[in-house]
């Protein structure tokens, strides 16, 4: 079972690349034995599950991932590292924040969290800006309402068990929105000009911003997904075909532009006490 996560992810152009890694990504891309789209999520949670469950526990990999998340569009290669290594070292640094000492003893030995911190330490001073960001976010047991914002509704993707995606290939269930950078930055930037002008909702607006502020490190001719991930196995296909949460939101926005305050209203409503119900599951018994 895949733990219970999306994805946001930023596919950038092999020319986004550094000319090494751009023909070590080209030839990665024609590897007959890299993990394809449909079993890449399995194998990248299995990585993880058999350094947590090794003795010591390995809350990082040794070295980054050589694998990524592949897309093509008109003969334009798209690269999605998965960078493992850097994000588990901050996922690591989050849950050691977050998480009274004694607690994390549990999980970690002492010597081998303060290792894994001394690790990231090292790298982050030798490293410059560029190298500690993420092509990929993840939230556990929900899908944050800011990352709706970037897609439009008719950009949704919907798979459930057993059918084929696009070129033949058998795809697992899922649903997906994908757009381009300059959409969704276009995008970002409206909502955050309505928010700030008509809601004024502190909280919105910053995670909104966040969004935009990490979009924009990226290459301008990227592509950007929203990825659903194992919280599809959270709603029935009768729950996902009747998602559709960009959309709503989307309305919720230009109800406030409009001025329709009850439909924005009543539009956002629908998205936050859909994704509330889902996100109490984790607190289930």
């Amino acid at each position: 079972m895949l733990p219970y996560a999306a994805y946001l992810r930023v596919y950038e152009p092999l020319t986004a690349f550094t000319p090494s890694e751009r023909v070590s990504w080209a030839a990665y891309a024609e590897a007959t034995d890299r993990p394809r789209r449909a079993s890449a999520l399995h194998a990248e949670h299995g990585e993880a599950v058999r350094r947590l469950l090794g003795v010591p526990p390995a809350p990082a990999p040794a070295q980054e991932s050589p694998n990524a998340y592949l897309r093509r569009v008109e003969d334009v290669l798209y690269v999605c590292p998965w960078q493992s290594r850097l994000r588990s070292w901050l996922a690591f640094s989050r849950f050691r924040g977050t998480t009274p000492a004694r607690l994390v003893e549990r999980f970690v030995p002492i010597s081998i969290a303060e290792q894994t911190a001394d690790d990231f330490d090292r790298f982050k001073r030798r490293s410059d800006s560029a190298a500690l960001r993420t092509h990929i976010r993840t939230s556990t047991w929900h899908v944050p309402t800011s990352w709706f914002v970037p897609f439009d509704g008719n950009e949704r993707w919907l798979v459930l068990d057993g059918r084929r995606g696009p070129g033949g290939t058998v795809t697992t269930r899922n649903l997906i929105y994908v757009t381009s950078m300059a959409h969704a930055r276009r995008r970002s930037a409206r909502a955050l000009q309505i928010i700030r002008r008509q809601a004024g909702e502190i909280s919105v607006a910053t995670e909104v911003e966040e969004v935009a502020r990490w979009l924009e490190e990226f290459h301008p001719h990227s592509l950007v997904e929203l990825d659903y991930g194992g919280i599809v196995h959270l709603m029935d296909d009768e729950k996902l075909q009747a998602d559709q949460s960009v959309a709503e939101l989307a309305a919720a926005l230009t109800g406030l532009e409009t001025g329709e305050e009850e439909l924005a209203y009543a539009m956002y409503q629908r998205v936050i006490l859909r994704w509330r119900s889902i996100q109490l599951l984790e607190s289930a018994n």
